[in-house]
């Protein structure tokens, strides 16, 4: 996991531990599961507010 960004592995990090899949991290955080996608594989730079929409739902799910 060299290569991954901090959010990219604290989200698959998080999937592993609580048995989720993408579109389980979707619809908590309210993001498109292509944006999560994105954000995982760091085709894109998520927001602010989007960081802030994973991290608030790792935090409480």
């Amino acid at each position: 996991m060299d290569n991954l960004s901090k959010l990219a592995e604290e989200i698959i990090d998080f999937e592993k531990k609580k048995h989720m899949a993408d579109n389980d991290i979707a619809f908590g955080s309210q993001l498109s599961v292509e944006q999560v996608h994105n954000i995982k594989s760091m085709t894109t730079t998520p927001s602010d507010q989007e960081v802030q929409a994973l991290r608030r739902f790792m935090k409480n799910a």
